[in-house]
């Protein structure tokens, strides 16, 4: 990925730890450090954990632009995730793309798997793009 395309953290990702680690036309990979402030009460790993990895990877699949210049943003209209595994693992990996849409409106798919690949969640959602 080229290092002037990459946005640093924001907020929410600086507090969780994760980062955008590929970002291209159509596709992201988001990387998630497992950590202990991020267990349930159970001690696993929190589903909202996995939701926003999907959420953000599919956001970011969508609002390429190829110029650091064009900033693309988009609000989550819709979010379904499915959980499908649990994880002892060290690391996440959410990967989306892009899978249609319009001017206003874009779709996405992804997954989280662990470190070894096994298949945590996987997610649709609904975009719509933002003005300006």
């Amino acid at each position: 990925m080229d290092e002037t395309l990459r946005e640093g953290p924001y907020p929410f990702q600086a507090h969780l730890g994760f980062e955008i680690a590929d970002w291209r036309e159509g596709y992201a990979r988001v990387a998630q450090p497992v950590a202990a402030h991020l267990a349930n009460r159970h001690g696993a790993l929190h589903g909202g954990v996995h939701a926003t990895l999907l959420d953000t990877a599919m956001g970011y699949a969508g609002c390429w632009t190829g110029d650091p210049e064009r900033r693309q943003l988009a609000l989550t209209l819709s979010l379904t995730v499915n959980y499908q595994g649990r994880s002892s693992g060290r690391r996440l990996v959410a990967e989306a793309r892009k899978t249609g849409g319009g001017r206003r409106i874009f779709y996405a798919a992804g997954e989280v798997h662990d470190q070894d690949g096994v298949l945590l969640a996987s997610a649709t959602g609904v975009f719509r793009y933002l003005d300006g």
